[in-house]
């Protein structure tokens, strides 16, 4: 029965294709890329990332909400954040702030661009969309201390010259950003769970009988791989969009917002797909549990290396980017403290994530 269960699951599209994507990932991996290659590792990024939404669905019909919502943050959020590592340690220009813009392009991308595309593809069709004020106002709460304890309170201490932390800071940041993620999973899964459930939906799928523990496991491990997948094939884009974004001129801090948009795809199309079905609250879930975990994961592991190797670490923003961010967070806040929005404030949001990526290309 189960080695049945196996081969039938693996005999279909999402079964056999995490392995075609990771053969490609495999063979592409440090080697020059032709033109033909480049489209071929564009298309098997596609074909990962669908296929990630896929079993993340899958394990979410199975373990119910919010666990299915926070495997799948959790899972990209590490995987990112061995990314982000591995480019610090590699060294090169740079390398100091490469925590500090992905952590700052994770969150705008999520709070803007996600949320506001969330919002609008929900809103044009069901007008307006529902959700917890229960379960958005710690979230944004969360997010907004973790957001000002690494990315702004940097650039305004003392012990350090520039936007830095003296050691004794950074290992208290890092501390207190695990803290603040823990107790926000042990809100979100165990004391308060009921605040992140969706209020309402129409969606068919959550009628239908969940998935066998089998075919759920199976699913989970896949989607490990799509993840592994998604990552190595954006590394790999990397230099292509590095050309493309050095042939327009644009900063190099460019090429870290595509990367982090491309690895952000799987949590993304989720999210809008549920909130197409009326499932507003597992978007807001996926979006801000990215966010939170994006601050709450990477600061801290970076932070250890930091203390533990020695290399330096800029973590404060620059005053144009306190002032995105500051906005973003006030924005959030009015959109999401009601429990009720329209394609109006999806409309905002994604006027705001606008202006991140042209204030990005054109500082």
């Amino acid at each position: 029965m189960l080695l049945q269960t196996l081969i039938r699951s693996l005999a279909r599209w999402f079964g056999w294709l995490p392995f075609v994507v990771l053969l490609v990932l495999v063979f592409g991996w440090g080697r020059p890329l032709a033109t033909f290659a480049v489209l071929l590792v564009a298309l098997s990024l596609v074909a990962a990332v669908l296929t990630a939404v896929h079993h993340a669905e899958v394990v979410a019909h199975r373990v119910g909400e919010p666990f299915g919502t926070l495997i799948l943050a959790l899972a990209v959020t590490v995987i990112e954040a061995a990314l982000v590592v591995s480019m610090i340690l590699s060294g090169g220009a740079g390398a100091a702030a490469i925590a500090r813009d992905t952590v700052y392009a994770a969150v705008m991308i999520v709070c803007n661009g996600v949320v506001g595309l969330c919002l609008l593809l929900g809103g044009l069709r069901h007008h307006v969309m529902v959700f917890r004020v229960d379960g958005t106002s710690p979230a944004l709460s969360v997010l907004a201390a973790l957001s000002v304890l690494v990315l702004v309170l940097p650039g305004f201490t003392t012990s350090t010259p520039g936007p830095t932390y003296s050691m004794s800071q950074l290992v208290f940041a890092g501390l207190m950003s695990l803290v603040l993620y823990a107790a926000f999973v042990f809100v979100q899964t165990v004391r308060h769970r009921d605040y992140f459930l969706p209020v309402e939906t129409d969606d068919r799928d959550v009628h239908a009988a969940p998935p066998g523990n089998i075919e759920a496991a199976l699913s989970l491990g896949l989607l490990l791989v799509c993840l592994v997948a998604v990552v190595g094939l954006a590394k790999l884009l990397a230099p292509a969009i590095q050309s493309a974004v050095g042939a327009v001129g644009a900063p190099p801090a460019v090429v870290g917002i595509a990367i982090a948009m491309l690895v952000l795809l799987p949590e993304t199309l989720a999210a809008a797909r549920a909130a197409r079905a009326n499932r507003m609250q597992t978007s807001l879930n996926l979006a801000l549990g990215s966010a939170l975990a994006t601050i709450g994961l990477t600061i801290p592991v970076v932070a250890a290396l930091s203390v533990t190797l020695g290399f330096p670490l800029v973590l404060g923003l620059p005053g144009k980017e306190m002032v995105l961010l500051a906005l973003t967070l006030i924005v959030s806040v009015l959109t999401l403290g009601s429990g009720r929005a329209t394609v109006l404030q999806g409309t905002v949001h994604l006027v705001m994530f606008a202006a991140f990526l042209f204030l990005a290309v054109v500082p």
